[in-house]
């Protein structure tokens, strides 16, 4: 357990009690959790709020592309088996949600905090933590965030004077570069389905060869695939002692199954076993409202969040058999990324045999992607349109991250 401090200073005091009223406010006026505004109060008052709010905690901070929500969820679920856990479980992943979230862990004695990827070296130094976990990088909301090489880079730069353990993704060749600088590192078979970001060497620009679906390595300079130590293999987590552990999520999908492997690692390296880390993952059902199926004018509608190209690849793995309905939604504000030149990189003819619904702020963006890919789909401007002329069934409704919020408002989630 980390060591204790000394109690919050009066200024930091003012700090999180400034934070928490500001939060309060928005809350009341129907702006959300108020968690980032929060935070950006309680920062303004006490720039170094967040290193104290964490100085107590043993930290986890996990961060990636996709899936960090959903691990970060797993992780503080394992961990509560050793003690209370603070979290930022909205998912508000920026400093000042951070600083937000940490305030109310004067008592926890872990911290899991899931962190932009942008972020993460950053954070990292404010709040000294024991672990890191990487598990993927994509290009994602390219208007705001690096190429993935420049962001691979920022991570190996910033861990390469890190004290804490890394848990990375061996089957991630832009993770394995990132990780590589750092001096303590657990490898986890996890696994890649979405490989367009990764055919170039991160360290030498040479061609990727990938000889089958596991191996990969560079040709040119040597840069490969590590031996992990914690793996992935049907449907089990395989331990550093070559013990076979079940995974008997709720949540759907191989890539979940990738999550609670890495959470299972991480909780092992604070003492917890794997089979009672695993075993606390069955409680999780749903996570920040992805996954739910909720009733809506008189249909069930399972929501599914995908904010990028990888993250759709393994959306599209999780639906339901044609001809089961499906909904697309997209959005491209400023938390999406305004370019939407990504929906170009889906293979959208996953589709076909589906009755597909168009709606969101970018539905024709959407629409004329579709139409080159072939499948069949209807435009709409909004769900209560859409649901009556979808045929019967449970709906899958598949959106990026605003459309997602407006989803679950609309059908009051």
């Amino acid at each position: 357990m980390a060591d204790s401090t000394q109690p919050l200073s009066a200024r930091a005091k003012l700090a999180v009690t400034a934070g928490k009223a500001a939060a309060a406010v928005s809350r009341a006026a129907g702006r959300g959790s108020g968690s980032v505004i929060g935070g950006r109060v309680a920062l303004k008052v006490d720039p170094e709020l967040l290193s104290r709010l964490a100085g107590h905690l043993d930290v986890v901070l996990v961060s990636a592309t996709n899936g960090k929500t959903t691990t970060t969820r797993l992780i503080a679920e394992a961990l509560r088996a050793g003690g209370p856990v603070v979290s930022n479980a909205l998912g508000a992943n920026m400093p000042a949600g951070i600083t937000s979230a940490l305030s109310g862990g004067a008592d926890a004695r872990y911290g899991v905090l899931e962190v932009d990827e942008k972020y993460l070296t950053g954070v990292a130094q404010d709040v000294a933590p024991k672990i890191i976990a990487l598990l993927n990088l994509s290009r994602d909301q390219l208007d705001r965030a690096a190429e993935t090489r420049m962001l691979a880079e920022r991570w190996r730069e910033g861990l390469q004077d890190s004290k804490a353990t890394v848990v990375a993704n061996a089957d991630d060749p832009l993770v394995v570069w990132a990780a590589s600088s750092s001096a303590n590192v657990m490898w986890v078979a996890a696994g890649q389905e979405w490989k367009d970001d990764a055919w170039s060497c991160p360290a030498c620009g040479g061609v990727m060869q990938r000889p089958d679906d596991t191996n990969w390595g560079c040709g040119e300079c040597g840069f490969g695939r590590p031996a992990p130590s914690w793996v992935l293999s049907q449907g089990h987590v395989i331990d550093p002692h070559g013990t076979a552990w079940p995974i008997r999520l709720q949540l759907p999908g191989r890539a979940n199954q990738a999550n609670a492997t890495t959470a299972a690692a991480v909780a092992a390296a604070f003492g917890i076993p794997p089979q009672v880390a695993l075993q606390r993952m069955e409680s999780v059902t749903a996570v920040a409202g992805r996954y739910d199926v909720v009733s809506y004018q008189g249909r069930d509608i399972r929501l599914l969040l995908a904010k990028n190209p990888a993250g759709w690849l393994e959306t599209f793995s999780l639906i339901d058999p044609p001809p089961t309905p499906v909904i697309l939604s997209v959005n491209a504000r400023g938390a999406d990324g305004t370019d939407t030149s990504w929906l170009w990189d889906v293979d959208y003819t996953r589709l076909a045999g589906h009755p597909i619904a168009v709606i969101g702020d970018r539905r024709l963006d959407l629409a004329v992607r579709l139409e080159v890919a072939g499948v069949d789909f209807r435009v709409f401007e909004t769900l209560d349109q859409a649901l009556p002329q979808l045929p019967p069934g449970r709906i899958e409704a598949i959106a990026n991250y605003t459309a997602f919020q407006d989803l679950r408002r609309v059908v009051g989630n």
